[in-house]
């Protein structure tokens, strides 16, 4: 199975400066400044609205007018060298209803990497891909007759073609129950500790900061911290991490609030 844990520890697997994106007359990420160590899960928390959703597609490259630098796997974000080392889940399920499980993926996987056999590796990544997720017995069904919770399966199924280096994932436990919920973090846990695989998981659910290696937390688009949740704890002098944001909010308003009547 690949690894990835051989490089060197003080290199990121993504690196940001002065990170900003600007839609319209908003500006949605302001200046951000943010490393994700390699072989880590990194969770990326915050409010819905915060701008999670477009940090990840400003780290995979799809996001447009960003400016300032960001480089992932040693690369500019969106290079094309990129293409076959990121997993992407986004929140909606990027599965088509009227193709099996094992159809989708073997479709994906073509377009990943169009050299391969589908009779060899490409038809092992496909198997393994839908083990990994808890799918093999509905391999042959239609992706329009699953559940919600399946098809947000297959999405990261699909991510999980070619044991990319870096999974990038969209709230990919929204909507599903706490039986499959912890089966997931387990599997994350896997690919981390066993492939060295860095994973950027965005949440707005505070339990889940509890399983991640590092956080990022993020509100009205500014990372308030970016440390590790017994870090987080300590500093704040809280119980969990949910009241160490809570704590770190009150702060970013107080301080708002003091350089307005310093004005």
């Amino acid at each position: 199975m690949m690894n990835y844990s051989s490089r060197p520890a003080e290199e990121p697997a993504v690196r940001a400066r002065d990170l900003t994106v600007v839609r319209g007359p908003r500006t949605v990420l302001r200046g951000l400044d943010f490393s994700v160590p390699h072989g880590q899960i990194t969770g990326l928390l915050g409010p819905s609205g915060c701008g999670k959703s477009t940090l990840m597609r400003a780290v995979v490259g799809t996001q447009a007018k960003v400016t300032g630098t960001l480089d992932v796997l040693g690369s500019p974000a969106g290079h094309p060298t990129l293409r076959t080392r990121i997993g992407y889940v986004t929140q909606a399920p990027s599965v088509y209803d009227d193709l099996t499980v094992r159809q989708n993926l073997d479709y994906f996987a073509a377009i990943l990497d169009p050299g391969r056999s589908a009779a060899g590796r490409r038809h092992d990544d496909v198997s393994r891909a839908i083990a990994d997720v808890d799918l093999t017995s509905q391999a042959d069904a239609l992706a329009g007759n699953l559940s919600g919770g399946q098809r947000s399966r297959v999405s990261l199924a699909v991510a999980l073609l070619g044991t990319p280096e870096l999974l990038v994932l969209d709230e990919p436990t929204v909507g599903l129950d706490p039986v499959l919920r912890r089966d997931l973090w387990n599997l994350f846990h896997a690919i981390a500790a066993d492939r060295g695989a860095t994973l950027l998981i965005s949440s707005h659910v505070m339990d889940e900061a509890e399983r991640c290696h590092r956080l990022l937390l993020m509100r009205a688009g500014e990372i308030l911290a970016d440390d590790t949740p017994d870090a987080l704890r300590a500093r704040t002098g809280s119980d969990t991490v949910e009241a160490a944001f809570l704590h770190l909010v009150d702060e970013a308003i107080a301080a708002g609030r003091t350089k307005e009547t310093t004005r």
